[in-house]
């Protein structure tokens, strides 16, 4: 009995340092790469209200960014955001972990294909719990395309946007989106979590190198690059879909998801369902290595085994 208790005391001790050191790595990350994803998410709404405006350009947003915010414009929404991690990445990465140690295997390491649905499905329940803070961290970083043709954003703040949003839509409200959203958090994850871990494992295993940081980096960058061609088309729909608020006849621009994906691709043609594919990439791949990097080495500071 005593026994039995000393081994839940342990592994829930190990459990409080992972969450603790996954939030603390994924501050670090998400404050590092933030730019990056708030141009990404300019990317995906240029064309939704004004398909005749010029072609949009990475280079192109950030000047008008800074001309019309300063260049602490680049970090609009950042609070949601960080907020949202201390929920969705701990959830995630330590729900990753529990799920694998139940999948049985032969070589101690599950197959690409468990890893994978393991991934999917620890992004998915970390999505649904913290999709609110998500919703206000897109309509933030929207909301700086107003300040160009002189509109006034709809929201002073985070607090500002979570009370505006519950009293024009209901509590409900809150989760617009979450469908795509959750969509976008399985394809995210099972190309995130099950590349890293089999990425670093098959290096490992073959004697590339080391458990170190040369091993994350190079796993960080594949499991990037998986991770963006599987999840921008859904990261389009779901910016969309979060992005829209009821108008004043209490109507909105798309029905669900699938309406939003069918518009989009008419209007805007196939391709329009990787706008920001670059920038998604260039930040899902620092972001990881910050984060990997950061994650791994505290957990060798905090006496945690290695992910």
């Amino acid at each position: 009995m005593t026994a039995g208790f000393d081994n839940w005391s342990r592994r829930t001790d190990s459990d409080v340092k992972k969450i603790l050191l996954t939030s603390l790595s994924a501050m670090i990350a998400e404050t590092t790469t933030f730019p990056i994803d708030l141009i990404k998410t300019r990317l995906q709404l240029h064309g939704e209200s004004l398909p005749s405006t010029r072609q949009a350009s990475a280079f192109r947003i950030v000047f008008l960014i800074v001309k019309d915010d300063g260049v602490f414009g680049l970090y609009r929404g950042l609070s949601p955001a960080v907020v949202r991690h201390l929920f969705y990445t701990p959830i995630r990465i330590v729900g990753y972990e529990h799920l694998r140690a139940l999948v049985p295997s032969s070589d101690h390491s599950p197959s690409l294909f468990s890893k994978a649905v393991i991934g999917g499905s620890s992004g998915v329940i970390a999505q649904v719990i913290s999709s609110p803070a998500d919703l206000v961290k897109v309509r933030m970083q929207a909301d700086g395309r107003m300040v160009s043709p002189g509109l006034q954003p709809r929201y002073a703040g985070m607090f500002d946007a979570l009370k505006k949003i519950i009293r024009a839509e209901g509590f409900g409200g809150l989760w617009k989106g979450v469908f795509p959203n959750v969509q976008r958090a399985f394809l995210v994850n099972m190309g995130e979590l099950a590349c890293y871990d089999h990425a670093k494992h098959f290096i490992i295993e073959n004697q590339i190198c080391d458990d170190n940081i040369y091993a994350h980096t190079l796993s960080s960058i594949m499991s990037g690059l998986s991770a963006t061609a599987l999840s921008c088309p859904a990261d389009v729909v779901k910016t969309r879909m979060m992005n829209q608020a009821v108008n004043d006849e209490n109507k909105v621009q798309y029905k669900n998801s699938y309406d939003c994906l069918v518009k989009t691709v008419r209007i805007e043609g196939l391709r329009a369902l990787w706008k920001g594919f670059f920038p998604t990439w260039a930040r899902l791949g620092p972001w990881q290595f910050v984060f990997w990097v950061s994650y791994e080495k505290f957990r060798q500071i905090a006496g945690v085994n290695s992910f």
